[in-house]
């Protein structure tokens, strides 16, 4: 660590700046999007998921249904924007769906 904290620093403080000087945001972003998508699509959606990964700010969504794929297809500005809410912050900007 570069500083030292002072002993009235909050736990959460403490963390972002762990988070911070070991550059650890980017994993930590990917673990973020990885929950906002099984809690936002539900289970009808995460039994035909087989992968999600994020890469700079874009999700990739790796599907097992042709039919889902298409359906999803049509809302990907409206699930950018509910990763986003979900999140508190500007993660997202683009899926892709495979």
């Amino acid at each position: 660590m570069a500083k030292r904290l002072n002993n009235q620093s909050t736990i959460g403080a403490v963390l972002q700046q762990i988070i911070q000087v070991n550059k650890l945001g980017a994993g930590m972003d990917q673990i973020d999007v990885k929950d906002a998508w099984r809690q936002l699509m539900g289970n009808g959606v995460n039994t035909y998921t087989k992968n999600v990964v994020l890469k700079g700010s874009t999700l990739y969504v790796e599907l097992t249904s042709a039919v889902l794929r298409e359906e999803l297809s049509h809302g990907k500005s409206k699930i950018v924007k509910m990763i986003n809410e979900e999140l508190r912050r500007e993660v997202v900007t683009d899926v892709v769906l495979r």
